[in-house]
């Protein structure tokens, strides 16, 4: 019975060497088999059902080295040796495998944060779109105000007079002129005559 070692948390697999001995050995090499231990738990990197031909080979080379001396310890040290690498190698790929579904899940998550980058194209699609909804949020404002005036004037002589922000909107502000008459002018002299008392 074989113990292979793993570097994770879980419950290392068991495998059982069957070994036969030819009347020959060590001269021949023995007959090998591999089995799995009766009610032993399944291990998600390891399976003595699948693994057990690519183990068995994995000894072939090692019995051509040692024909003629006793070899089951260096088959049991090969063995345990080459299914320590086959899980390693398989927990090597699921990490890598978890490891880029993380950055796939990142680049995804990152996404939300780029926008359409910003080209003269774009830009001016995106102005011709603000410029009109101003323009329908203006309407809709200069709308809103002539109701509320007309609600607010009924029954009255509907006379519109225009706040400073709507007068400068409009471009009406500052074209008022006043008109001074010459009678209304003050003379210097009149104006230093003047005196403030306190």
């Amino acid at each position: 019975m074989l113990e292979v070692t793993n570097g994770d948390n879980t419950e290392p697999p068991t495998i059982l060497l069957q070994v036969k001995y030819p009347e020959a050995y060590p001269e021949q090499a023995p007959i090998l088999e591999l089995l799995a231990p009766p009610n032993a738990p399944a291990h998600p990197f390891f399976s003595i059902a699948s693994d057990r031909q690519e183990l068995l080979d994995g000894l072939m080379e090692t019995i051509d080295d040692n024909l003629g001396m006793a070899m089951i310890f260096t088959l049991v040290s090969t063995l345990k040796e080459n299914a320590e690498q086959l899980i390693a190698a398989r927990q090597e790929q699921t990490q890598q495998e978890r490891e880029q579904m993380i950055l796939e899940a990142e680049r995804e998550e990152n996404k939300k944060f780029h926008g359409t980058p910003v080209t003269p194209e774009t830009f001016l699609k995106w102005r011709a779109t603000f410029k009109k909804e101003m323009e329908e949020a203006q309407l809709r404002e200069e709308e809103a105000e002539e109701a509320a005036e007309k609600k607010k004037n009924r029954g009255k002589e509907t006379v519109i007079q225009l706040t400073g922000k709507q007068l400068w909107e409009r471009g009406m502000a500052g074209k008022i002129e006043e008109d001074y008459d010459d009678d209304d002018e003050v003379s210097i002299q009149e104006v230093e005559k003047l005196t403030v008392n306190a």
